[in-house]
């Protein structure tokens, strides 16, 4: 600006108003083109993170309205909405709690303690939002939302500027732009210096051949030539400060985001972009990511009998069992669940539900409480009815640890105290001493409340294991329900918070086998990812016989794979040493029945052996895997909102496709920063070198300021959106991963840059030094400026090719995929239709002059071989360092 400043005031001196404000004007009009194309840019990138941070705040959350449970977003609950609140979730607005069991509140936000609160709804607890839900599960009343809430106060003073925050790329960058820009002011100061001794010495000419002469030379051509040799030096630094390459990085991660938004994976922290390409291994859920998660009940063991399921709504032969049995287990299913049975919009009768009419209900919960539900229904089963019948006195939350849930319940009619359990099969049958025989049974006798159960032998347990082996391998979940009574005296004790419920001598009532299948594009993403050189391993708390079914449909276990150290269980992990896991862990792909520590494990131990681990989870208990793997990626269906603040990368759809996709991406991001930086840094070499030879030669040089902040507007916008915007390509997945460390520019590019500079250096000096007589221009009026027109159309048009170059550095065919990309074909198009308008229309603002059409095709031919000496720099051998 100082620069347009003085060429203003100077040229209007020197050549009048009316034709001495081109240069100035020119000037500031250069600058603030690229200043307005920059910061608009940025403004729309900006507006671009703030929307995705409000996806990311877009919770949803289960409310009952009307008697319905339905799904909706937080920003539109309403005071007198009923909540309901399971573990992970995070309270959405502040209000009365209606309905508790083993509630434990984590309200450190406020407090800044870490022990949590355990509400009491008879007392009216009062729950604040922003606080979790870190165990057992509960109803809230509404009573203030949004900014009433005492959350809200607190927000208003606080913004979300973490989707603005600059990644480790983007800091690099700004570190190697500003080392550059350094280096060329540094050149700027030296030629600055040298150009002022020149001309006061006499040695050189700064304005055709006026020299300084002391005594003759007046001020004001003095000064003159000062500004001229001012205005060179401002070239240089012009040049030399890429301060593209950050907006280069913006514009990757906002296209990149947005993209990858489409494809189910909302980002919520910027590095993991990046970090996502370099990813090793990803240790990923089973249920719901790998399989659909959809829970049906497909077979079942009742009372020693084997009950298959024969179509999706009916299962005649559960109506046969004795009524007292089939009361036990309603109830055990009625009052030991989350879920919850209402009414459709067009309600019928219980046998209607029995006649194939599914739609008669709805079903709320998880999938695994609503496969049971749908059992329970099918059976003839009045889920209101049943409820109604007792009453629940405590409950025990499910968890990842132990795996299992538990409810004590006193029947209103008999006065008695049942406990109900449920859980993983093998851990439910090691809690029983019972079982029930159907033979034992007398049909339909109803003088008891509840059957009683036979001894279970060793040989009997061990038949029961068999049969959940069995229904393991056959890829199903086996879910197990048990039940105990309590002694009379213990009966006043259920009421007390201290009270546990008692887990041993149960009575086996069931073994409930559930299918959840594969998704069915799941295994040709599992084959893509191994293909790209990264190692899927899944972790499960499912039994180790289902976890390696169903990895063998996924295609991350070989058919027939006997390899024990290939699945092993969450406790084989914990029981080796360090050192034993770092020998076994490249060999294992299941991690059956694991615990959430487990999986932390897993992940301290992969990162210690230099791996980048992406991990996938979704529960509470997954938060510290997540927080602590290189990518976490929660669900954004299942997950819950504990988990969600814990990831880098919420997964919209649940699948694991989408985790794959978001690794194309990532790779993708990374690809397309390097082609920027090879053609970025070209053109800082080239105009550096030729501007400053030039100038140190003849005190002049070829390309003024106007020409070289156009040169800047097609590097740094035009060329980073160009390059930037390069979509995936299924050649990244055919890649071993880029390293932890890799360089930012690697052997192969730099032996690219070095090429192409050295070219576009050779021919822009030969045109300085010769031009016009290789031009045959000796005898025009305007040879200078045609020599000089000639020169920035040439560079320019070398840009132009050279980006085209850039966009394969590794490929001999650097057309490769082009077609594809109409976003790069529009830019280079209207780049080059742009460089014709500044020769040939705005000549005194470019200080151009027109070409006639040979001095274009000399132009053209002159950058095109930039092309053929690309495909030839590829032949050369790169070196590559095994670390990079």
């Amino acid at each position: 600006m100082i620069c347009a400043a003085l060429a203003l005031g100077f040229g209007m001196k020197t050549d009048g108003v009316q034709q001495g404000w081109y240069d100035g004007v020119s000037i500031a009009f250069a600058i603030l083109l690229v200043i307005i194309v920059t910061g608009v840019s940025d403004f729309k990138q900006s507006r671009q993170f703030q929307r995705l941070a409000h996806e990311v705040d877009n919770i949803k959350v289960e409310v009952t309205r009307g008697g319905r449970r339905i799904n909706v977003s937080s920003a539109d609950i309403v005071v007198g909405d009923v909540v309901q609140l399971k573990v992970g979730d995070q309270v959405p607005a502040d209000g009365l709690l209606i309905e508790g069991y083993s509630l434990s509140i984590d309200e450190s936000s406020f407090t800044g303690e870490s022990e949590y609160y355990m509400p009491d709804p008879f007392q009216q607890a009062f729950l604040r939002s922003g606080s979790k839900v870190q165990e057992g599960y509960g109803s809230m009343l509404v009573t203030a939302v949004g900014a009433s809430t005492e959350w809200g106060h607190m927000m208003k003073l606080l913004s979300n500027d973490n989707m603005l925050e600059q990644t480790p790329l983007q800091e690099r960058l700004t570190e190697a732009a500003t080392f550059i820009g350094k280096v060329g002011l540094s050149v700027a100061l030296l030629l600055l210096v040298i150009l002022i001794a020149f001309y006061f010495t006499g040695h050189s000419s700064t304005s055709g051949d006026a020299k300084f002469r002391a005594g003759h030379t007046n001020v004001t051509d003095a000064i003159d030539a000062l500004v001229h040799i001012f205005s060179i030096s401002v070239t240089i630094v012009v040049v030399a400060v890429p301060e593209g390459l950050p907006l280069a990085v913006t514009l990757t991660l906002a296209y990149s985001m947005r993209k990858m938004m489409k494809d189910n994976a909302l980002v919520r922290r910027l590095a993991a972009c990046e970090t996502m390409g370099s990813a090793t291994t990803i240790c990923s859920d089973k249920t719901g990511t790998l399989t659909v998660n959809q829970m049906t009940v497909v077979s079942s063991w009742v009372a020693g009998k084997f009950i298959v399921a024969q179509s999706d709504y009916t299962d005649e032969i559960m109506y046969t069992l004795p009524a007292s049995l089939r009361s036990l287990l309603f109830q055990g299913i009625v009052q030991n669940t989350t879920g919850s049975v209402f009414p459709a919009k067009s309600s019928c009768s219980q046998d209607e539900l029995k006649g194939h009419e599914r739609q008669a209900v709805e079903v709320a919960g998880s999938p695994t409480e609503a496969a049971l539900l749908w059992w329970g229904l099918k059976a003839g089963m009045d889920f209101e009815a049943t409820r109604l019948e007792s009453r629940i006195l405590q409950v025990q939350t499910f968890n990842s640890a132990t795996k299992r849930a538990g409810v004590a319940v006193q029947d209103i009619d008999h006065r008695l105290v049942l406990v109900h359990w449920k859980g993983a099969a093998e851990i439910i049958v090691s809690m029983c001493s019972k079982w029930i025989d159907m033979e034992h049974l007398q049909k339909d006798d109803d003088s008891q409340h509840f059957p009683g159960g036979l001894l279970m032998s060793a040989e009997k347990r061990r038949e029961i294991m068999a049969i959940i082996d069995s229904m393991a391998s056959s890829s199903l979940r086996c879910v197990a329900m048990a039940y105990t009574t309590v002694e009379r005296e213990d009966k006043e004790t259920c009421n007390r918070g201290t009270w546990t419920l008692p887990d041993s001598d149960l009575t086996l009532l069931a073994i409930v086998g559930m299918k959840d299948p594969c998704r069915p594009e799941v295994r040709a993403a599992v084959a893509d990812v191994t293909q790209a050189g990264v190692v899927v391993r899944m972790v499960t708390g499912d039994n180790l016989q289902t976890a390696k079914a169903i990895a063998m449909e996924c295609g991350i276990l070989e058919k027939g794979c006997v390899d024990e150290l290939k699945a092993i269980e969450g406790a084989t992990l914990r029981s080796w040493t360090d050192e034993e896991r770092r020998k076994n862990l490249p060999g294992v792909a299941v991690v059956a029945r694991a615990l959430p520590s487990d999986k932390l494990l897993l992940v301290e131990t992969l990162q210690s052996m230099g791996e980048v681990v992406a991990v996938t989870g979704d529960g509470t208990n997954d938060a510290p895997a997540l927080r602590k793997a290189d990518i976490g990626l929660s669900m954004g269906i299942q997950g819950t909102e504990v988990a969600k603040e814990s990831s880098d990368i919420i997964i919209l759809d649940d699948n694991f496709t989408s985790v794959v996709k978001a690794v194309r991406w990532g790779r993708s991001i990374n690809f397309n920063i390097q082609k920027f930086l090879q053609f970025q840094l070209t053109v800082n070499v080239t105009a550096l070198t030729v501007n400053f030879i030039a100038a140190m030669s003849s005190g002049d040089v070829p390309l003024t300021v106007v020409q070289l902040l156009w040169v800047n507007l097609i590097m740094d916008t035009l060329g980073a959106l160009a390059l930037a915007t390069e979509p995936p390509t299924d050649e990244l997945m055919q890649k071993p991963p880029m390293g932890r460390h890799k360089p930012l520019i690697n052997y192969a590019m730099w032996r690219n840059l070095i090429v192409q500079a050295i070219y576009q250096v050779a021919i822009l000096l030969a045109l300085q030094f010769r031009g016009i007589e290789l031009l045959h221009l000796s005898g025009e009026t305007d040879a200078t400026t045609i020599n000089r027109t000639v020169i920035f159309n040439t560079f320019v048009l070398c840009q132009l090719f050279n980006e085209v170059n850039s966009r394969q550095p590794y490929e001999q065919n650097i057309f490769r995929g082009l077609d594809k990309n109409h976003l790069f074909m529009v830019i280079v198009g209207a780049t080059l239709a742009l460089q014709v308008v500044m020769v040939e229309f705005l000549e005194k603002f470019a200080s151009t002059i027109r070409l006639d059409w040979q001095q274009w095709l000399v132009c053209i031919g002159l950058a095109a071989l930039s092309w053929p000496i690309a495909c030839l720099t590829k032949l050369i051998p790169s070196i590559h360092r095994s670390k990079s």
